[in-house]
């Protein structure tokens, strides 16, 4: 008798286990999709953040041109 309860706790215990270890490898799954998801989108955001660098650079360089140019208009108009 003692054997066929040890028998039903050690079946319990690996169905149990085995739960778990269904549960572990869903959650893992799941995080790593996260993780991939999250991977992409840092891709994208530095790809933005490149181009906004860019786009800043370049309305940068206009500024100052166009400040310049302001500037020899004033230069030319006080004289």
């Amino acid at each position: 008798m003692e054997q066929t309860q040890a028998g039903g706790h050690m079946r319990r215990v690996d169905t149990a286990l085995s739960r778990l270890e269904s549960i572990i490898e869903e959650r893992l799954r799941i995080e790593r999709a996260r993780g991939e998801e999250l991977a992409a989108r840092l891709a994208r955001l530095e790809q933005q953040h490149e181009e906004l660098k860019k786009v800043a650079t370049d309305v940068e360089g206009r500024l100052e041109r166009a400040m310049e140019y302001i500037r020899s208009l004033l230069a030319a108009d006080q004289q």
